[in-house]
């Protein structure tokens, strides 16, 4: 066993640890992370890259099929095997040495193996032969392990070789038949990119489909999927598994067996935190971790967790985002500087509690940042909600004949604020940032009016919505939207 002692010791060395590291680093700590696995972890490898590597070359087919001129070029079919071989490609070979290059450019330490605390501030990380080396920090831990697929309690699932996420985004051949559990943004995506290599998909989502997103989201995507050939199954839920050689039947609570070569388990995530050693320093294990607004965990001067493991949004960018804070609010507490932790402020994750922007790369893509009518209601805002067509807009007729989409506008009625905003349609992920503006920066409906928007572009919804939310006089009475687009109804609020 050696000793060494570091300023900052990371758990994990994924994009959301690399990001605490850096501005650990930069800040003038010493830092090491460690890893068992490959750094640049789930993201990089089994998740965000590979993912949509995988859908990209469906979309991008149906989207010069959706245009006249390339629409009458494209003759042939998708290349599934040039697609997996590009996937390989972002995924790097699942190699990290471009990401360990990049480590030690950045003067950051790297340990290979599985870290574990000891006690306040002490880490233990076991080499793959045994090895144990013993770590102190001086000023704090960060723990980054992220999460892992959860698989749920059906009889006979476990014993049927099921496939995770990481299965679906690194498989090198296309089963003929795919079943996939689960309604999230995992199936939706995996269910469009599986379809468009001539999989079929049965897709079995007991709850519907992007729970949690404005209900219209998820019925347009269910429609795209039936469309796409996907077997979309609502409300039914497999009440059995078995494995015979090569198929997979599932029971279902209700309806017809499903029969498939390979079962997707798509149904959530648990925390990566059973085996880090979490009951040394009083903490419970296998549960997720809390944490304030520093992302300081809770009951400690010295522990954080960022990503994932802390479940507070389960997005590599927001956990970058927390990466970012955490890493800059450690220098400032060990250096003595001011910690800005006020909302809003330098060191702290605000955005994680009402403005976390995300996008499901389904066809169509569905975009939003904020909070949705049904969530503000629940919140007790009162709101006005604006709907409109996208096909509507001026610009979409140029991204596509006979475009198909919606955008929904979440108003804060008592400041004149967004509170939140949906997109669903082809490319809206490209619109999402303007949105995350506005509802981050609290920017006044009547100061939106001035932002006007390039024409012909998709970026015109935005003076659609903001003229369907009306612009009164002082003495004018504001209309309450009904609906817009295509066709409409108003009705007057005095």
């Amino acid at each position: 066993m050696t000793d060494t002692e570091f300023d900052l010791i990371v758990i994990g060395a994924g994009a959301v640890a690399e990001n605490v590291a850096d501005r650990a680093v930069q800040g003038g700590l010493s830092t090491v992370l460690i890893e068992k696995e490959l750094v640049g972890g789930e993201c990089s490898y089994w998740a965000c890259m590979p993912s949509k590597a995988l859908l990209r070359s469906g979309i991008a087919l149906r989207a010069a099929k959706s245009v006249g001129g390339t629409r009458e070029a494209v003759t042939g079919q998708l290349d599934v095997a040039a697609t997996l071989k590009r996937r390989d490609s972002l995924a790097s070979h699942w190699d990290d040495a471009g990401q360990v290059a990049w480590l030690e450019g950045a003067g950051i330490s790297l340990m290979r193996g599985h870290g574990r605390l000891t006690g306040v501030r002490t880490v233990s990380v076991e080499a793959e032969d045994g090895t144990l080396t013993h770590l102190t920090a001086r000023h704090a831990v960060v723990v980054s392990t992220g999460s892992d697929p959860m698989l749920p309690d059906i009889p006979g699932l476990a014993d049927a070789s099921p496939w995770s996420s990481r299965d679906a985004t690194s498989a090198k051949t296309i089963p003929s038949r795919l079943a996939i559990i689960g309604g999230g943004v995992v199936a939706a995506e995996m269910a469009t990119a599986y379809a468009s290599f001539g999989c079929h998909v049965t897709l079995l989502a007991r709850s519907g489909l992007l729970g949690g997103q404005e209900e219209f989201a998820g019925e347009m995507v269910g429609e795209a999927l039936t469309a796409l050939g996907v077997d979309v199954r609502l409300g039914v839920s497999p009440s059995s598994v078995t494995r015979t050689g090569a198929t997979v039947t599932l029971e279902l609570s209700e309806g017809e067996p499903v029969t498939a070569d390979e079962v997707l388990v798509a149904t959530g995530r648990q925390p990566r935190s059973s085996d880090i050693g979490l009951d040394t320093v009083g903490l419970p294990v296998g549960e997720w971790m809390s944490v304030d607004d520093t992302l300081l965990v809770t009951g400690t001067d010295w522990l954080y967790a960022v990503g994932d493991i802390n479940h507070r949004a389960l997005l590599t960018h927001q956990g970058k985002y927390q990466a970012r804070a955490a890493g800059d609010v450690i220098v400032a507490r060990a250096l003595g500087n001011p910690v800005l932790d006020a909302q809003w402020g330098t060191h702290v994750a605000t955005a994680d509690r009402a403005a976390v922007p995300q996008v499901t790369f389904s066809d169509p893509e569905v975009a939003s940042i904020g909070l949705t009518a049904r969530a503000a209601e629940e919140a007790s805002y009162d709101i006005r909600v604006v709907d409109y067509d996208l096909g509507s807009v001026g610009g979409s007729s140029l991204q596509a004949d006979g475009y198909t989409g919606k955008a929904r506008m979440v108003v804060d009625e008592a400041r004149g604020v967004i509170l939140g905003v949906t997109f669903v349609g082809q490319d809206v992920s490209e619109m999402l940032h303007a949105a995350t503006i506005a509802v981050v920066g609290e920017v006044p409906i009547d100061r939106l009016w001035h932002a006007v928007p390039a024409f012909p572009t998709m970026n015109e919804i935005w003076l659609r919505l903001l003229e369907a939310y009306g612009r009164p006089g002082p003495a004018e009475p504001r209309e309450r939207l009904v609906n817009v687009g295509e066709r409409h109804t108003r009705t007057r609020e005095r």
